[in-house]
């Protein structure tokens, strides 16, 4: 009896994702718009205002000393517990594991890697950018400055912009940006919207950033979001180059299947037992029947049975074996 192979839990993942997509009609990929390119524009105008006005050390740089000898974590005291774990909103670890599980369902429901893939380039353009602009600059903290009035730039720190702001504006917005109706996008993205900047203000409360880091951390996290169109075709041009791996990969394990099997091996065939026999209904088993291989015809095709039960055509001159007269009577000469 020839059985199917076993499958793995990551093969029926794949079988499943090679399934026709079960998208809603007016899920479409987004797409470097005017508007959306506007707001690039404005965001990246922004995003160099904050480090210019923090270089030549303006009003954001007073403003930030101004916010830190207020101490908002002693004048509001009683709500620090909340922002304790409020601010854990904004941590890539935890905030990821969160996003990715919802993601990852998404995938499941549309038969495609492109949210989880989504999801990845974005975290890898924060880890670089962000990343970049923080040990570039290199400012310290406020709990870490060393001179009143300064901005502290070029010391060393790496708080410059927030990363957490940034990352809960990517991984948050992210959702939004996976919407699959205009409404629920808008929804979302004033979700996101508020609830990174509550977590950017939560880094000020607790006095580990400055005002201004958190606002050139919203921009930084902003600014990957709107890009991210851009990297819509390296994204399917990823998820085809995984299925193609994933073909590949099946195409081997089933040939190292094939060639394991050896050309000769036995066929096993379970003959089902008639149901009056005492053995079947003392439930006990039969055992399987071993046959060589290669094309098989009954018997009683090769040599075809008489009416007197005699499976070979009548001879003239054979006798039945051990008959009196089997044995040739010998002539004289």
């Amino acid at each position: 009896m020839r059985t199917e192979p076993k499958l793995t839990r990551l093969d029926r993942v794949f079988a499943r994702l090679d399934r026709e997509p079960e998208r809603p009609a007016h899920l479409d990929v987004p797409k470097m718009s005017r508007h959306r390119i506007v707001l690039l524009a404005a965001t990246l105008a922004f995003y160099g205002a904050i480090v210019w006005a923090v270089i030549i050390t303006s009003w954001l740089v007073r403003l930030d000393w101004q916010v830190m000898f207020f101490r908002p974590y002693q004048q509001w005291s009683e709500i620090h517990w909340f922002v304790d774990y409020y601010v854990v909103l904004g941590q890539r670890g935890p905030t990821a594991v969160m996003v990715a599980a919802w993601l990852g369902w998404r995938s499941w429901r549309q038969h495609t890697l492109r949210p989880l893939l989504a999801l990845g380039v974005s975290l890898l353009l924060l880890n670089i950018t962000v990343g970049a602009a923080k040990y570039g600059m290199g400012r310290l903290g406020p709990h870490y400055a060393t001179v009143i009035g300064s901005n502290e730039m070029w010391r060393g720190g790496d708080i410059f912009p927030s990363g957490h702001t940034a990352n809960a504006v990517v991984t948050w917005g992210i959702l939004a940006y996976m919407a699959s109706t205009p409404r629920a996008r808008r929804w979302l993205s004033a979700v996101s919207a508020v609830t990174s900047l509550g977590v950017g203000m939560a880094t000020v409360y607790l006095g580990t950033h400055w005002l201004s880091d958190v606002l050139l951390g919203w921009a930084a996290g902003l600014l990957i979001l709107l890009a991210l169109p851009w990297f819509e075709p390296l994204i399917a041009r990823s998820e085809a180059r995984i299925f193609d791996l994933r073909d590949r990969v099946r195409a081997r394990r089933s040939r190292t299947a094939s060639a394991a099997v050896p050309v000769g091996a036995p066929h096993v065939v379970v003959t089902p037992l008639p149901a009056d026999r005492d053995d079947v209904a003392a439930g006990s088993p039969r055992a399987p029947v071993y046959l060589a291989p290669g094309p098989h015809t009954a018997r009683s095709e090769r040599t075809p049975t008489s009416p007197t039960g005699s499976r070979r055509p009548p001879h003239a001159e054979r006798h039945p074996r051990g008959s009196a007269s089997s044995a040739r009577p010998l002539t004289g000469g």
